[in-house]
C-alpha cells in the first residue's frame, strides 16, 4: 500500500476497491482526507497511509438545484435537488461528499450532527468503473 502516491488517484483506486484511505504524518501524527504527500500541519513528508472506517456526523450542508453536467445526467436539477455535506469522521478530518438518504426538497429537516456512514456509489463497469463516496444516515 505505501507504493501508492498520496494524491487523488490513489484515492479515486481506494474508492474504487470500497476503501477511504488518507495520510497521516509519521512526524506529528495529523491525518488528511483526502491524502496530502506533504504534512498540512508540520510540513513533515514522511506520510503513512491510514484507513478510515467511514463513520462521522453532518458538520455542514448545502441542497444543490442547479446540477453540474455529470448530475444533471443522472437526472438532478432545479425539480430535484441533491444535498451535499461536509462530514467530520470519528477519527477527526473532515471530508466533502454527497449525502444521500435525506429528502433534498426538505433540507429543513435535515439536522447538522446526523451520524452517518460511509456508501460507495459507483458508476460504469471493468476500466470505466468510478466510486464516489457518500454518507447516509
Amino acid at each position: 500500500m505505501n507504493e501508492r502516491p498520496f494524491n487523488d488517484c490513489s484515492y479515486d483506486q481506494f474508492l474504487n476497491e470500497g476503501k477511504i484511505m488518507g495520510s497521516k504524518c509519521k512526524k506529528c501524527g495529523a491525518l488528511a482526507l483526502p491524502p496530502r504527500p506533504i504534512c498540512v500541519s508540520c510540513f513533515g513528508s514522511h506520510m503513512e497511509w491510514v484507513q478510515f472506517k467511514g463513520d462521522g456526523k453532518l458538520a455542514a450542508f448545502t441542497s444543490i438545484v442547479v446540477a453540474p453536467p455529470p448530475m444533471a445526467k443522472e437526472g438532478f436539477g432545479r425539480n430535484n435537488p441533491y444535498i451535499v455535506g461536509v462530514v467530520e469522521l470519528t477519527e477527526g478530518p473532515k471530508v466533502v461528499a454527497r449525502i444521500i438518504g435525506v429528502d433534498a426538497k426538505r433540507p429543513e429537516q435535515i439536522k447538522v450532527g446526523t451520524p452517518l456512514k460511509a456508501e460507495f456509489l459507483q458508476k460504469g463497469e471493468g476500466d470505466n468503473k468510478q466510486t464516489s463516496l457518500a454518507f447516509k444516515p
